[in-house]
């Protein structure tokens, strides 16, 4: 019956791809690996097409015939890294992105080092010139007797390897996606000849199911979290400090801190998987954020600081600070790679964190009456006094968050953004200045009464049919900071989820870096708004180097019209000089307009961001 099923499956197939009546080109070694992404239930490629990579093209195209995978065109290779990685986060999937040969593939490196440096788990699928032609110096060969693409990818990939034969495709495509997903997580790639993608297929069926072999595990330590119990049983005053890979886990987390009392700080990367304000937070502690999280992490009566999901790089460790590196410190992650930066560690908790924090939750389920008093006492008193609740009590100028000047104050537009878009909205800041103002200013308009919801910090569970995003309300980019990521990882995000408003902020010399992948958003027709910081300069350049007193150069740009450039893309534009000019937007219109919108903001260049971290190792003349 079954071997009946798939006969006529591949019949009804056969006459979609044929509409002609023509028999149908066998199988080839491309349409197996295009039907292994239809098993992960992946939507789309991203990437830009080439000779040596056309016959996984052409099973794409067969694919998106009979309704499954969308190439989405990219106007350059790193761009494509960018949306994969943007389409990642949001989908909770693997991100997948290609390109042919050479150049296309030297192109990706940038995008694909970005998602390596950041865990973001990504199929990199690039061409090589047919086996034959390897060493005779073929159009664009990236094989070892070329630019061996394959040696420069090892660096900055979890898998890395070359398909010589059409029998290795199974076994190292499985390989690929289970580094990819595995704790680090990360971008896999394979590079595959134009003749071994054109090779007839031997299998009619993918010989594996990758939905269960790639299933996470829930594999922890029990020793470890039985000692973690008595350190909290014992411990008076405990901080959380919430790091980026904390987004499966969020809901539990919160479940803890709300049992015991907790105060939250988190991470840059981590800001936008709690809701702002939270009766327990304390801000962001690292790059861009708040005096009161470092002060919440220096309090002498803290006994306990667990540190989750973060990978203790410079932006998140406040450049590697005292505050949290010390003898206080418990360190909870997946990757062994990331534990290793914390030897000073109380206590190292290996493991998937939501079973982790699933299993702490159950096992202090027996306190829960006394906790919860106490969480409820501790909850109300902060009710009655406003300036606790208020985000703004965290910032370090709020006069500036409040200010009418013209041009806008950055802070200010931090302000308004927060305050105009929807809750579902999710913000992409992309590396520079537009990182630093919106870890530090930017606070999303979810209200109190959104304090349960997945997305901004809540614990409800997913759904079954409900979309699983690792990503919170704000996403950043740590570590390898590419600039421009935020305009391709926009298009990623808005593709993955084409329901919510998506803002990217970025500043002006991203835009002149990576601003074409605005055609890509018209093309799709997709709901992002584009914010630039047209401040003339590369602001985090300019202002780091009169911060360190070094010379200014290298850093001024040209006057740029980016509204009329987003015109000429396709997209509408508005050009934003005051906060008068921003009220006047129709919000709603925009958020609804099936395309991207512009705004070009000439904000004061003359404001300093909030990089004291960022400055204190650079003028730092000891090696850390």
């Amino acid at each position: 019956m079954n071997a009946q099923i798939s006969l006529i499956h591949t019949q009804m197939e056969s006459a979609r791809d044929n509409p002609d009546g023509k028999p149908a080109p066998p199988k080839e070694v491309a349409d197996l690996l295009v039907e292994y992404l239809e098993q992960l239930q992946i939507e789309y490629v991203f990437g830009v097409p080439g000779g040596a990579i056309e016959p996984f093209y052409n099973a794409i195209a067969r694919s998106t015939r009979r309704g499954g995978i969308r190439h989405i065109l990219a106007r350059h290779e790193a761009g494509a890294a960018f949306m994969a990685d943007g389409y990642a986060r949001e989908s909770g999937k693997i991100g997948v992105c290609c390109s042919t040969s050479g150049p296309g593939a030297t192109n990706l490196i940038t995008g694909v080092a970005c998602a390596y440096d950041n865990n973001i788990p990504m199929l990199v699928i690039t061409g090589q010139p047919a086996l034959p032609a390897f060493g005779k110096n073929p159009l664009q060969e990236s094989s070892c007797t070329g630019i061996n693409t394959l040696g420069m990818f090892r660096h900055c990939t979890r898998y890395n390897s070359l398909i010589s034969h059409p029998k290795q495709l199974e076994a190292k495509l499985v390989t690929a996606l289970q580094r990819a997903v595995r704790a680090p997580k990360g971008p896999s790639h394979l590079t595959v000849p134009v003749d071994v993608f054109r090779s007839p297929c031997a299998r009619h069926e993918p010989s594996y199911d990758l939905r269960n072999l790639l299933a996470p595990s829930s594999m922890v330590d029990n020793d470890a979290i039985e000692n973690l119990r008595d350190m909290l049983t014992k411990a008076q005053n405990v901080v959380l400090l919430i790091g980026g890979l904390c987004g499966e886990a969020i809901g539990s987390i919160l479940q803890f801190a709300a049992l015991k009392g907790t105060a939250i700080v988190t991470t840059p990367d981590g800001k936008g998987l709690v809701n702002p304000r939270h009766p327990l937070f304390r801000g962001v502690f690292g790059f861009g954020g708040h005096d009161a999280a470092e002060a919440a992490l220096q309090d002498p009566s803290v006994d306990l600081i667990l540190a989750i999901g973060a990978n203790m790089g410079e932006w998140n460790s406040g450049g590697w600070s005292d505050s949290v590196l010390n003898n206080r410190l418990v360190h909870i992650d997946e990757s062994e790679e990331h534990l290793s930066r914390t030897p000073m560690a109380q206590l190292h908790v290996r493991g998937r964190i939501q079973s982790i924090f699933s299993r702490l939750v159950e096992q202090f389920h027996n306190q829960q009456k006394t906790d919860n008093f106490e969480y409820a006492r501790h909850r109300k008193s902060r009710d009655n006094n406003a300036t606790e609740w208020d985000p703004r009590a965290l910032l370090l100028e709020p006069e500036k968050y409040e200010s009418d000047a013209v041009p806008i104050k950055p802070q200010r537009l931090m302000k308004e953004l927060g305050r105009i878009f929807p809750p579902t909205t999710r913000f992409l800041a992309d590396t520079g200045n537009s990182v630093s103002w919106s870890v530090h200013y930017l606070h999303s308009g979810i209200d109190r009464r959104m304090g349960e919801r997945r997305l901004g910090g809540g614990g409800r569970k997913i759904s079954p049919g409900q979309r699983k995003t690792d990503g919170g309300w704000l996403r950043v980019t740590m570590n390898f900071a590419a600039m421009g990521w935020a305009i391709g990882g926009a298009v990623g995000t808005a593709v993955a989820n084409r329901k919510d408003p998506v803002v990217c902020i970025t500043g002006d010399g991203s835009m002149l870096m990576n601003g074409q992948e605005i055609s890509v958003a018209v093309a799709e027709k997709v709901s992002i708004v584009f914010v630039v910081l047209n401040d003339q300069s590369l602001g985090m350049v300019k202002h780091g180097q009169r911060m360190a007193g070094a010379e200014q150069i290298g850093c001024d740009l040209p006057p740029n019209d980016f509204a009329a450039l987003a015109r000429a893309l396709g997209a509408v534009a508005y050009t934003i000089r005051s906060p008068d000019d921003l009220a006047k937007l129709d919000i709603a219109a925009i958020c609804a307009y099936k395309g991207p919108t512009l705004l070009d903001v000439y904000i004061d260049p003359e404001e300093e961001p909030p990089m004291n971290v960022r400055m204190r190792v650079l003028v730092n003349k000891n090696d850390r």
